[in-house]
């Protein structure tokens, strides 16, 4: 067996040049195209991770001032509610204390009356004070005519006898009779609180009755609770005419 030196050293050369033509048009290129793509796909993943972060972090920055508008809404709404039921409170303090002065003025002409033999005038003077009171009770701003006086007429309404409280608000809503429209809030507070003191869920009827002056009626069969200036003259007067 010989070698042919020259066709193995041709088969040589022409291997060198076909690997040297692979790896200048083929390799590197092919090398480069990878490289680039995966430069590219290193950009997109790395602008896909800063997007994500910067979404996270608009999430979070939008949650935060969610949270801090809430807990400032409540605040507000609280601040309000104690506002108005201050001013409430003074406006019926105020009212109180020009029913008790036109109420100890009628006393005292009632006395002057008494001392006189003048009956039939005490009675007058016992009417005109009702009247006077009920004119004074008029001028209240109309946020005072209503707010305030839910807890009074729930307390009269636990008053009541269990028999009596057992079948209210069961077959029909309880029908409320107000002095003004209710704001939703004001409805809500009542309902709430008339359910604490029957104790299940009640549904309510309102209906606006200015002549009430300030306050609240409940109206049931067999019961009537009343929490308002109305009743409220209405008693003083049949006092006044009585001691008169």
């Amino acid at each position: 067996m010989s070698i042919d030196w020259w066709t193995l050293g041709l088969q040589a050369v022409n291997l060198l040049v076909l690997v040297w033509i692979l790896a200048r048009f083929l390799f590197r290129p092919v090398a480069r195209i990878l490289a680039e793509r995966r430069e590219a796909a290193a950009a997109v993943l790395a602008d896909a991770e800063a997007a994500r972060a910067a979404a996270e972090a608009a999430r979070q920055e939008a949650e935060a001032e969610t949270a801090a508008l809430k807990a400032r809404r409540e605040a507000l709404l609280a601040e309000a509610r104690e506002a108005a039921g201050r001013e409430a409170e003074a406006l019926r303090a105020e009212a109180r204390a020009g029913i008790g002065r036109e109420r100890a003025e009628a006393e005292a002409q009632i006395a002057r009356l008494r001392e006189s033999g003048q009956e039939e005038a005490a009675g007058a003077a016992a009417a005109l004070a009702a009247d006077i009171a009920r004119r004074l009770m008029g001028r209240l701003p109309d946020s005072a005519r209503a707010a305030g006086f839910a807890a009074g007429l729930a307390e009269a309404l636990a008053d009541l006898p269990e028999a009596t409280r057992a079948g209210l608000g069961v077959a029909a809503p309880l029908r409320i009779r107000a002095a003004r429209a209710l704001s939703e809030e004001e409805r809500r507070d009542l309902r709430d609180r008339l359910a604490a003191v029957l104790e299940r869920p009640v549904t309510l009827d309102v209906a606006e009755d200015p002549s009430l002056l300030a306050g609240l009626e409940l109206e049931a069969p067999g019961a009537v609770v009343r929490n308002h200036l109305k009743a409220d003259l209405g008693r003083i007067a049949s006092e006044l005419a009585r001691h008169g």
